[in-house]
């Protein structure tokens, strides 16, 4: 298991993050670690950006455009979850009548 890429993308992220031990980890199914693990991994995206505006976001992508590809994934996330609240116009909404 020295080079196991198992080791590397599962185990250690299993121990660090959620702090499992090595015997939890061994008595938990490999469905059930796959579905943390894939849980982590949104948890991971939905979080990638916290604290960033657009403009800063703007400005990395200058440098780095495969930023603005990490950033898609992580609005699509947010609103996969219902993180993005959806702004609403008066006329939007319809049920406000103009008072005279």
């Amino acid at each position: 298991m020295t080079n196991s890429p198992t080791a590397v993308n599962a185990v250690i992220p299993l121990m660090k993050t959620l702090n499992m031990s090595w015997a939890e980890i061994k008595a938990t199914p490999a469905v059930e670690l796959e579905g943390l693990m894939l849980a982590l991994n949104e948890y991971h995206i939905l979080h990638s950006f916290d604290g960033y505006s657009e403009k800063d976001i703007q400005q990395m992508a200058k440098d780095k455009p495969e930023i603005r590809q990490d950033y898609n994934k992580f609005l699509l996330s947010r609103r996969k979850y219902g993180y993005v609240k959806s702004e609403k116009s008066f006329s939007a909404l319809g049920k406000i009548k103009r008072v005279d």
